[in-house]
C-alpha cells in the first residue's frame, strides 16, 4: 500500500511539474514569450528544486526527519504551488510560484530512497521501477487530460484541477506513513556516520560521480522531452493541441511499460544469484546507448514518420534505464547514506533540467527550429551510458567506515 502511495505521488509530482510545458504554447502566445524567454520559465522549477537537494537541505531531512512527515509536508508544499500557479496574473509571479514547486518536491526523491534502501535487494528494482513508472504516467496522464481541459477551459483551469486533486492523497497517506517508532533504528544506524565525514566521503567515491553524471544524462533526455515535446509538436510539426497531447502522452507511456519490465526483469535475475552488478547495470548502461539514437532526428526534417519511430526507440531505452538506476543508488549507499546520496545524485541530476529547457530555447532562438537540439540531447545520452559503464565498476555496497581510496582498494580486492 505503501509503495503504491508512494507511486501516486510520483504521478501527481510529474503531472504537476509537466503541466506548464502542456500549457506552453497558450502561456507563450498569452504573455508574448519568445523560445528563450520560454525556455527560462520553463526552467524555473528546477533551480530550487535542484539547489535543495545539491546542498544537502533535502536529503538531511530525509535521513534526520521521520521520513514519512518530511514526505507529507513536501507533498502539501507543492499541491499548493500547483493552485497558487493557476492564480498568477503576471510572468514574474508564476515565475516565483514555481520555484515554490520546486522547493516541495525536492525532498521527494531522498524520502523514496530512504524507504526504499530498507527493502531486500530483490526486491528493491521493482519497487523503484513502479515508482519510476510514475514519472512516465504522470506527463502522460498530465498531457492527456491536460490536453482536453486546455482545449475547453484554459491553461489556469488546468493547474486548478491537478492541484486540487493532488490534496486527495493526503488523507490515505496519514493512515499507511511510516511512523517514527518504525524507523528509529535506521535513524540510529544513520547517526553512525557522520553527516560531515559521510558526505566528504561520498563525494570522493568514484561510483557515486558515475551516478550522477549517468543520472544528469537521463534527466537531460526526459526533461528536454517533457518541456519542449509539446511545443516542438505543436510549432514543427504543425499538430493541433487535441493530436499533440496524444502523442505526448504515448511517447511518456512507452518508457512506462518498459521501466516496469526493466525492473522486474533485474530483480528475478538477482533472485536467481546474479550480481546486482550484471543484473542492473547493462540496463542502465545499455539503456542510455540506446536512448542516444534521439539525436538522429536533426538529420530527418522531413520525415514526421521516422522522427516518430526514432523517438520510439530512444524511448524504449531511456525507460531501460530509469527501471534500475535508484536501485544501483540505494545498493551503493546503503540505509546510512541513502538519504544524502539520493539528494546529491538527483540535484545534480536535476542541473539537467535548468539546463536543458533553456538551451534548447536558445537553438529554437537562434536557429529557428529545435532539430539541432535533438542532436545534443543525443550527445548528452551517450556520454551518460560511458560513465554508467566506467565509472560504476560493481553495484555493491560502499563501506562508509572506510576511506574512500581504500574502499576502491577493496572493491578491486574483492574482484581479484
Amino acid at each position: 500500500m505503501m509503495v503504491l502511495l508512494l507511486t501516486i505521488s510520483v504521478v501527481v509530482n510529474y503531472s504537476d511539474r509537466s503541466n506548464l510545458s502542456i500549457s506552453a504554447p497558450l502561456i507563450a502566445h498569452q504573455f508574448a514569450l519568445d523560445p528563450l524567454r520560454l525556455g527560462a520559465l520553463l526552467s524555473a522549477f528546477f533551480w530550487t528544486y535542484a539547489l535543495m537537494q545539491i546542498f544537502g537541505v533535502a536529503g538531511y531531512l530525509a535521513d534526520r526527519l521521520p521520513v514519512g512527515w518530511v514526505m507529507l509536508g513536501g507533498y502539501s508544499l507543492w499541491s499548493v504551488a500547483t493552485i497558487l500557479a493557476g492564480f498568477t496574473s503576471g510572468l514574474t509571479t508564476l515565475f516565483l510560484v514555481l520555484l515554490l514547486l520546486g522547493v516541495g518536491e525536492s525532498v521527494a526523491y531522498p524520502c523514496y530512497s530512504r524507504i526504499f534502501a530498507e527493502l531486500p535487494p530483490q526486491h528493491r528494482g521493482r519497487a523503484n521501477a513502479i515508482v519510476d513508472t510514475g514519472t512516465k504516467i504522470g506527463p502522460a496522464l498530465g498531457a492527456f487530460l491536460g490536453g482536453l481541459i486546455l482545449v475547453h477551459s484554459g491553461w489556469r483551469m488546468l493547474f486548478f484541477v491537478l492541484g486540487a486533486a493532488g490534496l486527495l492523497w493526503i488523507l490515505p497517506w496519514l493512515r499507511v506513513m511510516p511512523r517514527p517508532r518504525h524507523v528509529t533504528a535506521a535513524h540510529q544506524s544513520a547517526c553512525d556516520v557522520p553527516t560531515v565525514a559521510g558526505f566528504a566521503q561520498l563525494v570522493r567515491t568514484r561510483s557515486a560521480w558515475g551516478t550522477f553524471l549517468g543520472h544528469f544524462s537521463g534527466n537531460y533526455f526526459f526533461y528536454f522531452l517533457l518541456t519542449w515535446l509539446p511545443t516542438y509538436f505543436v510549432r514543427e510539426e504543425h499538430l493541433s493541441i487535441r493530436a499533440m497531447s496524444r502523442l505526448t502522452a504515448g511517447v511518456f507511456l512507452l518508457s512506462a511499460v518498459i521501466t516496469l519490465l526493466g525492473g522486474w526483469l533485474s530483480d528475478r535475475l538477482i533472485a536467481r544469484g546474479v550480481s546486482a552488478t550484471r543484473a542492473r547495470r547493462p540496463f542502465v548502461a545499455g539503456g542510455m546507448l540506446i536512448a542516444s539514437s534521439l539525436g538522429a532526428i536533426a538529420f530527418v526534417p522531413h520525415n514526421f514518420t521516422l522522427s516518430l519511430a526514432i523517438m520510439a526507440v530512444a524511448s524504449i531505452g531511456y525507460g531501460a534505464f530509469a527501471s534500475n538506476h535508484w536501485a544501483i543508488c540505494q545498493t551503493l549507499s546503503g540505509p546510512k547514506m541513502a538519504g544524502r546520496w539520493t539528494s546529491l545524485q538527483n540535484g545534480i541530476a536535476n542541473l539537467a533540467g535548468i539546463v536543458a529547457p533553456w538551451l534548447a530555447g536558445w537553438i529554437a532562438e537562434k536557429y529557428g527550429s529545435l532539430r539541432l537540439t535533438f542532436l545534443v540531447v543525443g550527445a548528452v545520452a551517450l556520454g551518460g551510458s560511458a560513465a554508467w559503464r566506467f565509472l560504476v565498476r560493481e553495484v555493491e555496497p560502499v563501506d562508509w567506515q572506510l576511506p574512500a581510496t581504500e574502499e576502491i582498494a577493496a572493491a578491486r580486492g574483492s574482484r581479484s
